[in-house]
């Protein structure tokens, strides 16, 4: 099963890939590498999903977060291969950053919600190493931010 069925299978809607509003760009390319810049977590509405998971968010909250950050770096990468996913090899590495106190020990719980979203949608290709990190601050005030990076074919 191709990466785009699997996206329909599990009837994820992806979000449009939103333009960078920085000084940096979405993403680039060098070589057989596309690296993803940091993907904030938004709902479904576009909402920003704000507040520290371990106050204003509870774990699963965090959790949602995360899966909402990986849908937007889906997002990115379709963009990235001229909307066409086959050209992903495989996912190499997420790098995950939790707005939490500094109580909350659970990042890899958060963290968990993208993981499991590029697992379920690139199955074997979609395994990949990971740091999941605590910050006391992420831009704009939001819960989760990821980056990653893909090797294409």
């Amino acid at each position: 099963m191709n990466f785009e069925d699997k996206i329909k299978e599990l009837n994820i809607r992806l979000p449009k890939a939103a333009d960078p509003v920085g000084s940096y760009i979405a993403t680039k390319k060098s070589g057989k590498m596309l690296f993803i810049s940091g993907q904030i977590s938004i709902n479904e509405k576009g909402e920003l999903i704000k507040g520290k998971v371990g106050k204003d968010l509870n774990t699963d909250s965090g959790y949602e977060a995360a899966k909402r950050c990986a849908l937007s770096i889906i997002s990115q990468a379709r963009k990235a291969c001229d909307n066409d996913l086959s050209k992903i090899k495989s996912c190499v590495r997420l790098t995950g950053f939790v707005n939490s106190t500094d109580e909350f020990i659970d990042q890899p719980k958060v963290i968990n919600g993208a993981s499991d979203l590029i697992a379920s949608v690139f199955g074997e290709a979609g395994m990949h190493t990971r740091a999941a990190v605590s910050t006391n601050s992420l831009p704009l005030g939001v819960a989760v931010e990821i980056d990653a990076i893909f090797e294409l074919i």
